[in-house]
């Protein structure tokens, strides 16, 4: 059983920014993706972002595109979320997931998904 363990939240003025980081309890398979999912109170998980661990390509939601970078420590089994130009529309929840032979076509689907993290609040001010 893989554990997902993320850090980095807080607070954060509008057009600031943030880092969140997830550890996986153990390495990762060459065939896995890593992805990041938001919520909102009352709301399904939104994603946010993906990368593909053997090749590196990411995907992006489109509300956070420009905006956000992830990127992946193979060697630590990390993957980290670069959040800049914060807007109080990113006040979430943010959630790490860990999926297995993911394809493009539904790499946004939180299904596709087998471990999750605890999740981070993030909360921007305006």
């Amino acid at each position: 059983q893989v554990q997902l363990v993320e850090s980095g939240g807080g607070l954060v003025q509008a057009g600031g920014s943030l880092r969140l980081s997830c550890v996986a309890s153990e390495r990762t398979s060459s065939t896995s993706t890593l992805g990041w999912f938001r919520q909102y109170p009352g709301k399904e998980r939104e994603f946010v972002a993906a990368i593909f661990r053997n090749t590196g390509r990411t995907y992006y939601g489109d509300t956070v595109k420009g905006r956000f970078t992830i990127s992946r420590d193979n060697a630590k089994s990390t993957v980290i979320l670069q959040m800049n130009s914060l807007k109080p529309e990113d006040t979430a929840v943010y959630y790490c997931a860990l999926g297995q032979r993911l394809i493009m076509s539904t790499i946004h689907l939180p299904t596709q998904y087998d471990y999750w993290g605890q999740g981070t609040q993030v909360t921007v001010s305006s």
